[in-house]
């Protein structure tokens, strides 16, 4: 086989890899949106943002009847549906008259979006060549990101429209991807349900045995309380708070972190696949735990800017790594709903506790404490993958002849 044919990817990873930017541009088209679309109906900020912790709520709460539905089904079907899910709670959100029914409709998109999280991954692991599992990861997270960059700068300008316009155009946008998705995989041999047989099925006590798995799982509860809950939550504090700075500068500092993240995904992933996903998971960790516990210690904005993207950085280098080494230990023939679902869990219970721990350490301590901790967590993290054996792979049944 020549170079050319071994570097080529399956079609079917580039039409998830496209769904991806689109539900992710989307989801960034409404946020802007939902917390005054929330305020509109005469409520406090508070409620304002339950709307929004609600989907993480349901998202979390889920996870495990995706997992199961995952496991019983198939990605495809799963897939498909979640997207609906959300294509039809989105719509319903441009509707609502009343405060509660936004909150249910919100909250009920929270199921469907677990149910193609979770479907999604076992899909890309499903048909993704063994030997490019980094970099397919690498290339998912970097559409998902540079749709979730791109959405809320559309979503401001569509807010000047009504604020039930992103709605409708969020709604409709999934249920072309659906489509899209729907037809083209449904002849597709690689993401056929039927390639999965039933005794194929991983459970997670096999997936636990695995010290990569456990590894995994440790690191992703970091990357989650770290990256997606304390990054968003105390970033903006921090800039506005200690820094002095004018809020719009916030937001820039949200960016440069993806920029840095956005800047590495590809090609850490494509090397991970060379020298095994151990190294990087460990560089990045240690790279996004040190630059988070500078970043709380500095009072310079320019050096805030630059930690930021350094932060964004480590990111991007342990993150595809990260979700190779669990495709490795799930292989490409097993079905392992459950054990994606658990995956994804941890990262959202990180997301969830991560913020409020944080804020709890700024408002009793200081925000230097709070930066300290958070970046202490994703060193430990790496403390636990330096126990993993080899490069952090697994030579696992469905892979073999």
């Amino acid at each position: 086989m020549d170079t050319g044919t071994a570097r080529r990817l399956p079609r079917e990873i580039w039409i998830l890899v496209s769904a991806s930017f689109v539900i992710a541009l989307g989801f960034g088209i409404v946020a802007p949106a939902l917390p005054q679309f929330a305020r509109s109906f005469d409520v406090s900020v508070t409620a304002a943002t339950v709307v929004i912790s609600s989907f993480a709520f349901m998202r979390l709460a889920f996870a495990p009847a995706s997992g199961r539905l995952v496991q019983k089904l198939g990605e495809r079907p799963v897939y498909i549906t979640g997207v609906l899910i959300v294509a039809a709670s989105t719509g319903a959100c441009a509707l609502a008259t009343e405060y509660w029914q936004l909150l249910l409709f919100r909250s009920l998109g929270g199921i469907g979006s677990t149910m193609f999280t979770v479907s999604a991954m076992g899909l890309l692991i499903r048909i993704a060549p063994p030997t490019q599992r980094g970099r397919v990861s690498g290339l998912y997270a970097s559409s998902f990101l540079m749709g979730s960059i791109s959405g809320p700068l559309v979503g401001g300008l569509l807010v000047g429209f009504g604020l039930r316009v992103p709605f409708v155009i969020y709604a409709v946008a999934l249920v072309i991807a659906a489509a899209v998705v729907f037809f083209s995989l449904r002849r597709s041999h690689l993401a056929s349900p039927d390639l999965a047989p039933a005794d194929s099925a991983m459970t997670l006590r096999d997936a636990w045995g695995a010290p990569s798995y456990r590894a995994a799982l440790a690191s992703n509860f970091a990357f989650g309380g770290v990256v997606f809950g304390v990054r968003v939550a105390m970033v903006p504090l921090f800039v506005v708070e200690a820094l002095g700075q004018d809020v719009a500068l916030a937001g820039i500092a949200l960016t440069v972190f993806a920029v840095g993240n956005a800047a590495v995904l590809v090609f850490s992933g494509r090397l991970s696949d060379r020298y095994g996903r151990k190294p990087f998971v460990i560089t990045g960790l240690v790279i996004c735990g040190v630059s988070t516990v500078a970043m709380g210690l500095t009072d310079n904005l320019v050096a805030f800017f630059v930690l930021s993207a350094t932060a964004g950085i480590g990111s991007g280098i342990m993150s595809p790594a990260q979700q190779a080494a669990v495709a490795d230990v799930l292989g490409a023939k097993a079905r392992g709903g459950p054990v994606l679902a658990t995956f994804q869990m941890v990262s959202d219970i990180g997301g969830v506790l991560g913020p409020v721990a944080a804020g709890l350490l700024a408002e009793y301590l200081s925000y230097g404490v709070a930066f300290a901790v958070t970046g202490a967590v994703m060193v430990a993290a790496a403390g636990v993958w330096v126990l993993v054996p080899g490069r952090g792979g697994t030579t696992d049944r469905a892979d073999q002849p």
